[in-house]
């Protein structure tokens, strides 16, 4: 595959010269954390993908091993209009998720499959609709989130231009902000992910 030159594809992050994550999940920022929200869309170009493709995010250092720890993440998608371009793309209740590395219970340990990685990659649906989306990949670090607000997000947002698409109907649909409520802790170690939609949810609560 091709590699794109940093920010090329990928809205530039409030975060792009540090590691400071977001953490309020409410903030009109937690949608693409842009640097500038109205600015930032319309300078990134937008790739043109094929539906059924191998896309990917490539971070600046490896997840936990020198950057933050604990990581959960997903990617979303969202058709934009008028255009993936545009700062009003992506509001509402469009957003649904295609591609999640969720952590798993190893001899009675939590197994990231993020460890030590530096990028990721996944298909698109081949049943995505032709279209222009935003891709939004997120890494949620737990490793401080003991209390409500405590996870850190780290996101970025593509700007995509599907093509050869399918006729598929995504969904469950869910807005952002809006979809987490928070991370909780309880008895023993325990976390729980929550996400609040009216046709769907999915939670990631290991517990010991």
């Amino acid at each position: 595959g091709t590699t794109s030159a940093d920010w090329q594809y990928v809205r530039m992050t409030e975060n792009h010269d540090s590691n400071a994550p977001i953490t309020d999940v409410t903030s009109p920022e937690f949608r693409c954390y842009e640097l500038d929200m109205t600015a930032t869309p319309g300078t990134t170009s937008t790739a043109t993908v094929s539906a059924g493709s191998t896309v990917g995010f490539k971070g600046e250092c490896r997840l936990y091993s020198t950057c933050k720890q604990d990581l959960y993440i997903d990617v979303m998608m969202s058709q934009a209009s008028p255009a993936a371009n545009s700062p009003e793309a992506a509001t509402g209740q469009t957003w649904f998720k295609i591609y999640q590395q969720s952590p798993t219970f190893e001899s009675g340990q939590l197994v990231f499959p993020s460890e030590s990685q530096q990028e990721f990659t996944f298909t698109l649906p081949a049943s995505l609709p032709t279209g222009q989306y935003l891709m939004r990949a997120e890494q949620i670090a737990l490793h401080v989130a003991s209390t409500y607000g405590g996870a850190q997000f780290y996101i970025g947002c593509a700007q995509l231009n599907v093509v050869n698409g399918g006729s598929g109907t995504p969904g469950p649909l869910v807005s952002i902000p809006g979809v987490y409520t928070g991370v909780c802790i309880s008895s023993g170690f325990r976390f729980a992910l929550q996400v609040l939609t009216t046709r769907g949810s999915h939670s990631t609560s290991p517990a010991s």
